[in-house]
C-alpha cells in the first residue's frame, strides 16, 4: 500500500525548512488514527517549568501514542500544536523537538498560540492524525 504523499506545491510557500508540508494526501484503504492532544507532562503527570523539556515530552508522548496503535511517525498526516505565550524562540524549540520524532518526515501542521492550556503549568500540546495501513 502506498505511503502518505506530502506536498509543497508550486505557488505556495515551501514550508519544508520549517518542518511541515502544505498538503498530506492519504491513500485509499488507510485507517485514520486521531491522537488526542499530548501535553509536555512526565509519566507521573508533572510538568517541568522549562519549555524545551515540555516540548520534548509532548512529542515523545505522541510517539508513544502512535506506537500503541501500530502507527509510526511516518504515518502522521497532520499535527496541530498549541503553545502558551508563543514567540519565535518557542517556535524554534518546538521545531527542533518535532524533528526528533519526525526526522525528515514533515506532516501538514497548524500552530495555534494560546493564553493557557487545560492544566496549570502546561506550556505545549500536540495532537496528530495518522493514516495506518
Amino acid at each position: 500500500m502506498t505511503a502518505l504523499t506530502l506536498i509543497n506545491p508550486p505557488g505556495l510557500y515551501d514550508s519544508s525548512p520549517n518542518a511541515y508540508s502544505q498538503l498530506a494526501l492519504v491513500p485509499a484503504g488507510r485507517r485514520l488514527v486521531y491522537v488526542s492532544g499530548q501535553g509536555g507532562d512526565n509519566p507521573d503527570g508533572s510538568f517541568s517549568a522549562d519549555f524545551r523539556t515540555q516540548a520534548a515530552s509532548a512529542f515523545r508522548n505522541v510517539g508513544i501514542a502512535l506506537e500503541a496503535c501500530g502507527a509510526t511517525p511516518a504515518d502522521v498526516a497532520k499535527i496541530t500544536v498549541l503553545i502558551v505565550e508563543h514567540d519565535m524562540e518557542k517556535l524554534h524549540i518546538m521545531q527542533s523537538e518535532q524533528r526528533v520524532l519526525f526526522g525528515a518526515h514533515h506532516p501538514a501542521a497548524t500552530l495555534i498560540p494560546v493564553p493557557c492550556l487545560a492544566l496549570p503549568g502546561m506550556l505545549i500540546e500536540v495532537e496528530a492524525i495518522a493514516a495506518v495501513a
